[in-house]
């Protein structure tokens, strides 16, 4: 048998807080109107009557009437159900204040007051929307901002989940390329076939393990872009140079993985496969903030590359978006016959 467990997506106020709520507004009324007429007995009394009154009416209104009628656009039965209950709530806190309370049930107003008069029916009712609507704003308020907080923790997740899918997509990509490789290598019966599976695996364990993390040391990173520079030298042998150097202290330097081979790899893909002596320069450097990346390469103008599988800069430039919004600067610039690749990106 298959058990799915989902979580409960809507937020609930613990009923320790609701206690806590009316324990200190009762406390507040008690203390307020005790002061104002100098009668904490009467006060004591009336808010024992109209506290039970207050949390009926709010509750009702808050788990019954709104999701029925409101949030079903059925706002005149709301209205109306609301009206009559404030009514019905009147007619029993009048009796109640008038047979366990004081007979005088207004004493706020000047003289000896009588129930069921307009005046008094609009005192008590707008005292009872008061609570409602003070109650109703500190809910509301509660969901609104865990519901900000969730679509926030949903769309954290979405980006972590596109991330993680544009991350898996280069893994196979390389290694499609790679193999392609190695089967070429593997038809001249070249000697360099046990060293390019060798290479190959290093860069696996790359791969398959540390590049698991959001974020990896860019001294790392740049010893698997070493290992897939020898690796691709095996292949093309000496008419292929590459050189990289490092500007500035990157010992604390953290990076996403795997975000620059897409363009050391493109450079292969359109510059050594087609040029007998193949130049590649490729330069890190810390400058302030902020990182940069600089790779050039020398191609065949007369060259058309085959762009069918090409899904290795469009990948990265999509990570970046996703991983700094705006914060990034990705150039690419083609002068004669030399491409070049400018990526500026700020240090945490």
């Amino acid at each position: 048998m298959l058990t799915t467990t989902h979580k409960n997506t809507y937020y609930k106020i613990p009923l320790k807080y609701h206690f806590l709520f009316w324990s200190f507004y009762f406390l507040l009324n008690f203390i307020r109107w005790g002061s104002y007429f100098d009668d904490y007995w009467y006060s004591l009394k009336s808010n024992l009557v109209e506290f039970p009154i207050h949390i009926i009416i709010t509750y009702f209104n808050l788990f019954y009437l709104i999701p029925k009628y409101i949030l079903t656009k059925k706002h005149f039965v709301y209205f109306t159900s609301f009206t009559l209950l404030l009514t019905f709530f009147y007619c029993i806190r009048t009796a109640l204040i008038y047979f366990l309370v004081t007979k005088n049930i207004w004493p706020e107003a000047e003289g000896m007051q009588k129930a069921f008069t307009f005046n008094h029916f609009v005192a008590v009712v707008l005292g009872e929307i008061y609570v409602v609507a003070f109650v109703s704003v500190i809910k509301l308020t509660s969901e609104w901002t865990f519901e900000r907080k969730r679509n926030e923790e949903l769309k954290e997740a979405q980006l972590r989940s596109e991330l993680n899918f544009l991350k898996t997509q280069i893994q196979p990509h390389f290694f499609f390329n790679t193999l392609n490789n190695l089967y070429a290598l593997a038809l001249e019966k070249s000697n360099k076939t046990p060293e390019v599976i060798l290479k190959l695996s290093e860069i696996m364990q790359y791969v398959l393990y540390d590049a698991k993390s959001p974020k990896i040391s860019l001294l790392k990173e740049i010893n698997y872009l070493l290992s897939y520079l020898e690796l691709e030298k095996l292949r093309y042998g000496e008419t292929t140079k590459s050189e990289l150097t490092v500007t500035g202290n990157i010992n604390n330097i953290t990076v996403p993985p795997l975000l620059f081979l897409p363009f050391i790899e493109n450079c292969f893909k359109h510059g050594a496969k087609n040029n007998d002596n193949t130049k590649l320069t490729i330069n890190f450097e810390k400058n302030n903030a902020y990182l940069f990346f600089r790779v050039t390469n020398n191609f065949n103008l007369n060259y058309k590359a085959d762009t069918k599988h090409g899904i290795g800069i469009e990948n990265v430039n999509r990570r970046l978006k996703l991983l700094y919004n705006d914060n990034f600067s990705l150039q690419t610039t083609v002068t004669n016959s030399t491409y070049a690749v400018y990526l500026k990106l700020p240090l945490e």
